[in-house]
């Protein structure tokens, strides 16, 4: 199922998730195109770098082996900690970044108007926080580099669930356009998770429940607030 739109329109221009797909769009244009698979190691997240206490070394690379025995990082200046934050602007490919960018564009700006823009940074920075944290957890000795906003795009996924649910998500099914509730469409996504962790090796899939785990847990605590402050600002929205 492939979002399409959601029949929710928002209460004002959503400038934090423009500006967060924008930021996404030129890293990926003047820093990855550029530097290549270089610009993975960097930056992105790579669990062997938190447990074994330091950046990756070139034979725990061509290895796939965490080894804590010291040896020179591949990237000596890197700041592991800091790319729990610049991976979650990284994209595997155009592909990769079209298809999350284009999540949070329809999901992005309804919980944007519900926390306000300061507030949806913070919370969007934190569920992609939490989401590579929960992925270094699950696979701690892994060398393979974490990238993407997938994350970050699940905590705002699972918010609309919380605040939205029942807004219509149009959608590309079975070769035709079908409109949905959103419990409905981002429930069908949730479970789907589950299903790729076993058929598709390569994503991160940890990360996307973790996200999601951690946006729908943050609405709900604070779902009374949120909801008030869509109606200060006449937001019209099908509880």
């Amino acid at each position: 199922m492939i979002p399409l739109r959601d029949q929710n329109p928002g209460i004002r221009f959503p400038a934090m998730t423009v500006s967060l797909i924008l930021a996404a769009v030129a890293i990926y244009v003047f820093v990855q195109l550029p530097q290549g698979d270089s610009a993975f190691y960097e930056y992105a997240t790579i669990p062997c770098e938190f447990t074994g206490g330091g950046p990756v070394s070139l034979s725990e690379l061509n290895t796939g082996i965490c080894d804590s025995t010291p040896a020179p990082g591949l990237y000596e200046n890197k700041i592991v900690a800091f790319s729990l934050l610049s991976s979650i602007f990284l994209h595997g490919g155009f592909a990769h970044l079209l298809g999350n960018m284009w999540s949070l564009w329809i999901f992005g700006n309804n919980v944007e108007d519900a926390f306000g823009r300061g507030r949806y940074l913070v919370f969007y920075l934190a569920g992609g926080v939490i989401a590579s944290v929960a992925h270094i957890l699950m696979n701690p000795g892994s060398t393979i580099p974490v990238v993407g906003a997938s994350g970050a795009i699940a905590a705002v996924m699972g918010a609309y669930i919380i605040l939205f649910p029942r807004a219509r998500i149009t959608t590309w099914a079975v070769m035709v356009p079908l409109a949905v509730p959103a419990s409905v469409f981002l429930a069908i996504w949730f479970v789907s998770q589950f299903w790729i962790a076993g058929s598709s090796p390569d994503v991160a899939w940890e990360a996307h429940v973790a996200g999601f785990a951690f946006g729908a847990f943050v609405a709900f605590v604070m779902r009374k607030q949120l909801i008030d402050r869509l109606a200060r600002h006449a937001f019209q929205f099908v509880r």
